[in-house]
């Protein structure tokens, strides 16, 4: 297994909250809100009926499931072992079938390389070491045209204020020291590292929302939470 690209402090985070990921009220309260609307990005770039997706970083699988649901066959990976016991109990007391694995996005993409219509990779890359890397990975598990989804948080003050002061410190609405500024990827950024991995970025839409509403949507500004559409060029 691939571990050089993770932050093991970050695992045993996020392995802590698998517990109570599946929890709407809980810790993981913000990623149940802005779930529909990531999967509908997606869906309606990709509609997911009998594709085949890697959900890279996928936790306790709250994306993983909503794609099984809208009929994608759904091979997810996590590092953290904990997260993907968590995810295995939800799926089966589900009655949906997600292949979970404890791996890197580099040990998929080195098992089955160019086997993936879509590939979906959610508020991970601000969390490892190397983002270009990982992005490299996800390219490398993409069939020709396939096509990758991303979500990040952009390095802007207004970011800083909102996605950690505000949400971790003021609100609570995320655990402290789940987010280093440092650590988020301007679009910029993000685009050159696509290009370098082979992809061509297709769009963006800014991930909005309201935590007194609990209400997400899509939008313009990519100034806080962003997603974004890449392709790997058809052969």
């Amino acid at each position: 297994m691939s571990v050089a690209n993770a932050d093991p402090r970050e695992i045993e985070r996020f392995a802590a909250l698998a517990p109570r990921w599946w929890d709407p009220e809980g810790p993981m309260r913000p990623l149940h809100e802005l779930n529909p609307v990531r999967i509908a990005f997606v869906a309606e770039r990709a509609p997911l009926a009998g594709l085949r997706v890697a959900d890279i970083g996928c936790g306790a699988g709250l994306a993983s499931e909503a794609m099984a649901r809208a009929g994608a066959r759904v091979t997810a990976v996590d590092l953290a072992t904990d997260s993907i016991a968590v995810a295995r109990l939800h799926a089966l007391e589900s009655g949906l079938t997600v292949d979970y694995r404890v791996a890197a996005a580099e040990d998929l993409a080195g098992a089955e390389p160019g086997a993936f219509d879509v590939v979906t990779c959610f508020e991970l890359i601000e969390h490892v070491p190397d983002p270009p890397a990982l992005l490299g990975a996800c390219a490398a598990l993409l069939k020709p045209g396939g096509q990758l989804f991303v979500s990040t948080l952009n390095r802007t003050p207004k970011a800083f204020a909102l996605g950690i002061v505000a949400a971790e410190y003021l609100l609570g609405l995320v655990a402290r020291g789940t987010h280093r500024y440092a650590q988020f990827v301007r679009p910029s950024e993000l685009r050159h590292a696509l290009h370098g991995a082979g992809l061509e970025v297709v769009g963006y839409a800014g991930l909005e929302y309201d935590p007194l509403s609990r209400r997400a949507s899509l939008g313009s500004d990519l100034s806080i939470n962003y997603l974004c559409h890449a392709r790997r060029p058809p052969e």
